[in-house]
């Protein structure tokens, strides 16, 4: 079958290309959640062998097509329409070369990944096996950390005992100073004549209120309790 010409076949190429950009986009979604996964394995699962593969696969055919389309464009005399298409080009090219940057990355990502679960596997792996071949020295271990965990409770009990206290003390101050501020009032009240004449009628006439106050709502009781 012949190469596309013209500019339908520009089209063509061009969206084909734009096809291949956007399933490599998808791709690099699904490949970087591998360097991402909680549980990596150590060896790379088929899955990840068969993304990595198609993103190459991708990226070639993108090659392929951008060749295409570069030498359609040679082959085309100089028209208005040619710097267009040169830059849409230019714009393919770039997006395949950040593209092949973003799979280099992505692999180191993987690696760096896998190296460091199996560093940390290999690590838990030779304490499991220390504790089982020195039963003494992980008894001992484990009886060292509830000893820490004991400080920390009773530095957590002194801390919050020194709180109670200094909440306390702040208190009683404070009991201080109004009972101070008190005797001050009562003290500057003495000193003015007729205040605590004054004094005493607001206090009557409190107490009057008040038995007024309790007599109406005793009244309202039995008023009520006998209309029932």
């Amino acid at each position: 079958m012949s190469a596309p010409s013209g500019n339908a076949g520009w089209t063509q190429l061009r969206q084909q290309a734009r096809n291949l950009e956007s399933q490599t986009q998808t791709l690099f979604h699904t490949y970087s959640q591998f360097a991402s996964a909680p549980n990596i394995p150590a060896k790379p699962s088929q899955e990840e062998r068969e993304t990595e593969s198609k993103i190459e696969e991708l990226l070639e055919k993108r090659e392929t097509t951008i060749a295409q389309l570069a030498r359609l464009l040679d082959s085309e005399a100089a028209l208005t329409s040619s710097a267009v298409k040169q830059n849409n080009l230019s714009l393919l090219r770039e997006n395949l070369a950040n593209h092949r940057r973003d799979l280099t990355r992505l692999r180191a990502n993987v690696k760096e990944a896998r190296d460091r679960s199996n560093l940390l596997g290999s690590v838990r792996d030779e304490i499991k096996e220390y504790r089982a071949n020195n039963p003494e020295a992980a008894e001992a271990e484990y009886m060292a950390d509830e000893g820490r965990h004991i400080d920390r409770s009773h530095e957590m009990t002194d801390s919050l005992i020194s709180q109670a206290y200094a909440i306390q003390d702040s208190f009683l101050t404070q009991g201080e100073t109004m009972a101070s501020i008190n005797r001050r009032i009562t003290l500057a009240a003495s000193k003015v004549p007729g205040i605590n004449t004054l004094i005493g009628r607001i206090s009557a006439k409190k107490r009057r209120d008040g038995i007024i106050m309790g007599s109406f709502i005793a009244f309202c009781f039995v008023l009520f309790f006998f209309l029932s």
